[in-house]
């Protein structure tokens, strides 16, 4: 078939190369012969006129030759002949000149017919040309379209063969996945059994020293009801509390927030009974003892009601990797015994502060995206995070457990915040909404559309005041979901942070001003700003001390400022510690320590020590 194919594209050249040569040759001589046609037809008429004439000259020299010789009626015989021979040649004549008129015509339209010929030849050759160069087109989009057919083939089992290879390792992933979970399940299991049976030896440790204790109290008691002594109106009872770490769940450490208190009391009536007096002292010891095994755990009782010697930071205590990557947030616990870090590679990490150092505890993992921002409960037994995952995370600090994870913002979850009864939270997003969840639930009870990205959240009882990027600062009523009063600062708005009697609101603004708003009258009560002070980011977090007499910020360029509420003015730089911009700074509640994070991967630990 390819040969066929072959010779009739031979034959068909050969044919297109005549027609081509006689159009250029038959356009070359074309006039020239229509011009020798017409001479032809005039020598042809001329051909007949001189016939004709030479004719009628024979005929008169004839008569001229026989007009001597016939005479009389001979003559006239001849005459006659002659005539009709004449006559016979003007009708032959005639009929001759009548064809050739016809052939002539016949010629022209001939010669007509043959150019429209030629110009449907011509016209044909075109659309055949156009229709070789379509097929030509087309068949080069038939290769193509084998050629990409083939690759697409040849892509379809490289990926069929990629599945399966991922399906096997899929399957052996979830079967480590399973055998990891039974172990873990069975450690578990046994980590529980094992609390269980400490804490049943501490618990028997407790009553046998109880026991004891309570023994030796009462002889001494009754030694002392034996033989009574004057009492001095000006003695002082002292008394010493339980340790609070010798509970069922305690770590065995005294808490160094509790100091001892002496209680003063002047006794001007003699001694009760000893029976009396036992039974009342055994009673409150044993009430005593009762709080402190089953009570709140040691992070809670570290829990300082207001601090009242904070102290400025001078030095850079530990200057310490904390995250691969940039850092954004920093908090500390209530008690101001752990350190809490967020930051870009999806990690939580706790800290323990000892000895003006922090030494890693432990990583809260689980979220999807990097950490914008972190919180503890007020009994600082909870972790609250928001992440760029569109989620915020709650975790258990004893266990490092994933407790809540809760999703519905479209947009990144840039701040979280506990409402005070610590079974409530709100989040703002990206999305420009505010979400109200419930814990004990695990549902979003309310979402409020803010009009504006919302960088920053602060919470009290029932008024939440959220920071935009709209440069407003926004206090809602929680019961009516509905905004009570906007303050429209000088530039987006960065952070927000409450005094300890929240009565005062901190802000911080893309307008390089560090503000404090008076919620009771809302309106902005002093500004602070110094020469090289430069908000670095849409996310700087500032903070208030505990006892809200100093700010505390950083700057873009890796400087700690800060400010006396007192005064007004700037209290100290400190500038040996961060190389990049500082995202977040948090002062503990016991008003020892400042922490800081910066863009790169470091923190710094800062106190006057």
């Amino acid at each position: 078939m390819a040969g066929r194919r072959v010779e009739c594209l031979w034959k068909r050249h050969v044919m297109e190369q005549l027609k081509q040569r006689d159009r250029v040759q038959r356009q070359a001589f074309e006039e020239i012969i229509h011009q020798y046609n017409r001479l032809l037809e005039k020598s042809d008429l001329q051909v007949v006129f001189s016939e004709h004439l030479h004719t009628e000259k024979y005929e008169q020299q004839n008569r001229h030759d026989l007009s001597p010789v016939l005479e009389g009626g001979r003559s006239d015989s001849l005459q006659q002949e002659m005539a009709q021979m004449r006559i016979k040649h003007q009708e032959e004549l005639t009929e001759l000149h009548k064809k050739r008129g016809e052939l002539a015509q016949s010629v022209i339209e001939l010669n007509n017919q043959i150019q429209q010929k030629d110009k449907e030849i011509q016209s044909n050759e075109a659309k055949m040309q156009d229709y070789q160069q379509q097929i030509s087109h087309l068949e080069g989009e038939c290769r193509d379209l084998r050629n990409s057919l083939a690759d697409l083939e040849r892509a379809n089992q490289t990926l069929r063969d990629e599945y399966d290879a991922l399906q096997i390792t899929f399957s052996a992933l979830e079967e480590k996945l399973r055998k990891t979970t039974e172990d873990n399940q069975e450690l578990v299991t046994r980590w529980m059994a094992e609390k269980a049976q400490e804490a049943n030896k501490l618990n028997a440790e407790n009553e046998k020293d109880s026991r004891r204790r309570q023994a030796k109290l009462q002889k001494e008691l009754a030694d002392a009801a034996k033989e009574p002594l004057p009492i001095e109106p000006d003695d002082d009872i002292e008394v010493l509390p339980e340790d609070a770490g010798k509970g069922a769940g305690g770590a065995g450490e005294t808490s160094p927030s509790r100091p001892r208190s002496r209680t003063p009391r002047r006794v001007s009536q003699p001694l009760p009974p000893a029976a009396g007096l036992l039974d009342s002292i055994s009673n409150i010891f044993i009430r005593r003892r009762s709080v402190n095994s089953f009570g709140s755990s040691t992070e809670s009782a570290e829990v300082p009601s207001a601090c009242a010697d904070v102290r400025v930071p001078s030095t850079a205590l530990h200057v310490f990797d904390a995250h691969d990557g940039e850092v954004n947030a920093v908090r500390f616990s209530p008690g101001s015994r752990l350190l809490a870090t967020g930051g870009m590679d999806r990690r939580v990490k706790l800290w323990e502060v000892v000895s003006g150092r922090c030494e890693p505890k432990g990583a809260l993992t689980g979220s999807n995206a990097g950490i914008t921002s972190i919180e503890f409960d007020s009994t600082g037994s909870s972790l609250l995070a928001a992440s760029n995952d569109f989620a915020s995370r709650i975790w258990t600090v004893d266990d490092f457990r994933l407790r809540h994870t809760l999703t519905g913002h479209s947009g990144k979850v840039l701040s979280a915040r506990f409402l005070l009864d610590n079974t409530r939270i709100v989040s703002g997003s990206y999305d420009r909404t505010l979400k109200l969840w419930d814990l004990r639930s695990k549902v979003c009870m309310k979402t409020v559309f803010a009009g504006s990205s919302c960088n920053d959240i602060v919470c009290t009882e029932q008024c939440v005041m959220s920071g935009h990027f709209d440069k407003k600062v926004r206090f809602w009523d929680i019961r009516s979901e509905s905004i009570v009063h906007e303050l429209e600062l000088l530039g987006r708005v960065t952070s927000l942070d409450l005094n300890h009697d929240r009565t005062e609101l901190l802000s911080c603004s893309r307008d390089d001003l560090v503000k404090i708003i008076d919620l009771r009258c809302n309106a902005v009560r002093q500004t602070f700003n110094a020469q090289g002070f430069k908000c670095g980011s849409d996310f700087t977090r500032v903070t208030f001390s505990p006892d809200g007499s100093y700010v505390a910020a950083g700057s873009a360029d890796g400087v700690l400022y800060i400010w006396n509420v007192l005064t007004g003015k700037l209290d100290k730089t400190l500038d040996k510690g961060h190389s990049s911009a500082i995202n977040s700074v948090s002062w503990s509640p016991s008003g020892t320590f400042v922490a800081s994070v910066e863009k790169g991967s470091k923190a710094v630990l800062w106190s006057d020590m």
